[in-house]
């Protein structure tokens, strides 16, 4: 059976109205009762941040690094929201994480459509962070001739085991722009056996 996390900073009517309304990280509001009956009272859903140095994502003419002329568009992260769910059964934390945000043309003009590379990470934060789960995405936004495009897009393929005691604390939902997202992988260099 699954239950909703004790979400004591949202409650599930506030989840971002559908993960995409008006409050980004809604205030603070009690537990509705008989919702999280089988989750343990420690456990909350982690609040969202973004990652430091990956907030925008700025591309440039080719083979230019993308300042001053040479920009042809930049993303930018502007909402996030996210939803909790525990399974009692697996003691697995099943997450969804909304991101919305705006991409911008440069003065070297974008495509009508672009690739935007974001990344959705559940990390226990400390002295040594440790990453938990981690997923990258490639997200095509239209782009409306100079006066660019709003994406958003919902990670719903996440989760992690259900956290111990004070560790839960700890926990903390990274989002961000993740360039590599968008390289192919790299080829094993096993050879074949004869």
């Amino acid at each position: 059976m699954t239950a909703a996390l004790p979400a004591q900073s949202q409650s599930l009517g506030d989840r971002f109205k559908g993960m995409f309304g008006i409050k980004s990280q809604p205030e603070q509001t009690a537990p509705v009762p008989g919702d999280t009956a089988s989750a343990p009272d420690y456990l909350t859903c982690p609040s969202v941040a973004i990652r430091s140095g990956a907030s925008t994502y700025s591309v440039g003419e080719s083979g230019k690094p993308a300042t001053g002329a040479d920009v042809r568009y930049q993303a930018t992260i502007r909402d996030t929201a996210r939803e909790c769910d525990y399974n009692s059964e697996t003691q697995q934390i099943s997450i969804k994480v909304g991101i919305r945000g705006r991409v911008i043309v440069g003065p070297a003009g974008a495509p009508p459509t672009v690739e935007v590379p974001l990344r959705v990470a559940v990390v226990e934060d400390g002295i040594t962070p440790k990453t938990v789960a981690t997923n990258a995405y490639t997200i095509t936004v239209s782009l409306s001739g100079n006066g660019g495009g709003i994406y958003s897009f919902v990670s719903d393929d996440l989760s992690y085991p259900a956290p111990q005691g004070a560790a839960a604390d700890r926990y903390v939902f990274y989002v961000g722009f993740d360039p590599q997202a968008l390289k192919p992988e790299p080829r094993s260099n096993h050879r074949r056996q004869r």
